[in-house]
């Protein structure tokens, strides 16, 4: 099932939602709700899990309790046992990935570079045709392997410099306070 777009957004406008998407991809199980929002409230405050105040605590527990995971539940997007106290992550989570591409305030985003590399490719290979001085001593496997090695730099260099970005990935949260 894929969701909605404006109800993709609608959940990850919230910050507090985004740190428990990614808490649960940590998990990759049931976890309790006070376990759930005292990692959430150590993000908020940029602290660790030990330091977390009961206030801070109750904060956060209330809130997913009564808003955020209904809602995200509604969505299809967790399993809340209220009883149990447990939630747990569906596999209609996986569908937003897509809507997560993490872009710093000074940092262009993937698709420029994507465009840039495409671009070039695409004028060494035309310059070669065209015959270009510099091109023309290229045969058409080379410039075949420049547009593949190109990308697939690219690709391998934007795969490894988006792993942190990535909510359920290893430590905090990408926005994280640290």
């Amino acid at each position: 099932m894929s969701l909605p777009r404006d109800d993709v957004y609608e959940v990850l406008r919230n910050r507090r939602r985004r740190f428990v998407i990614h808490y649960l991809r940590r998990t990759d199980s049931r976890v309790g709700l006070g376990t759930l929002a005292e990692h959430v409230a150590a993000w908020e405050n940029g602290i660790d899990v030990a330091a977390v105040g009961a206030d801070a605590r109750k904060n956060v527990y209330t809130s997913l309790q009564q808003f955020h995971l209904p809602k995200m539940e509604d969505l299809d997007l967790v399993v809340f046992d209220r009883r149990a106290g447990e939630v747990t992550l569906t596999d209609a989570a996986d569908d937003i990935d897509v809507y997560l591409e993490v872009v710093d305030r000074y940092d262009a985003p993937w698709s420029l570079y994507y465009l840039g590399v495409g671009g070039t490719a695409g004028l060494v290979t035309l310059g070669h045709g065209l015959g270009v001085p510099v091109l023309a001593g290229m045969t058409d496997v080379m410039c075949g392997v420049f547009t593949v090695t190109a990308l697939g730099v690219l690709a391998l260099v934007h795969t490894y410099c988006t792993q942190g970005m990535r909510l359920g990935g290893e430590g905090p949260p990408p926005e994280a306070e640290r």
